[in-house]
């Protein structure tokens, strides 16, 4: 299945960290990726989201407009937005976690 790919934004990006703005379409996903650093991802919308993982696993999650959740380095998975409307989330990756 091809869907559209979810717009990005760079809002940061030096050595300690960056910050990315995530805006999807109804449908739109992220790609498949594997995150290379700790992440913290806050919802600016409520977001809707079907996680596709590894092995063909799937989870549906809402993490509603303005919460906030942290992973740690390696999770890997495509985000797609399983609502009707849009959705918008940051990401802060933490490049240097100890000097944070």
């Amino acid at each position: 299945m091809t869907r559209q790919a979810c717009e990005t934004t760079v809002l940061v990006d030096d050595e300690r960290v960056r910050v990315t703005r995530f805006h999807f379409a109804p449908g739109a996903e992220t790609g498949w990726h594997r995150h290379g650093h700790d992440y913290v991802i806050t919802a600016i919308t409520d977001c809707p989201i079907l996680l596709e993982e590894p092995g063909g696993g799937t989870r549906r999650v809402l993490v509603p407009a303005g919460t906030a959740y942290r992973r740690s380095a390696g999770v890997e998975h495509n985000v797609v937005n399983d609502g009707p409307g849009p959705m918008s989330f940051v990401e802060v990756e933490l490049k240097d976690p100890a000097a944070c």
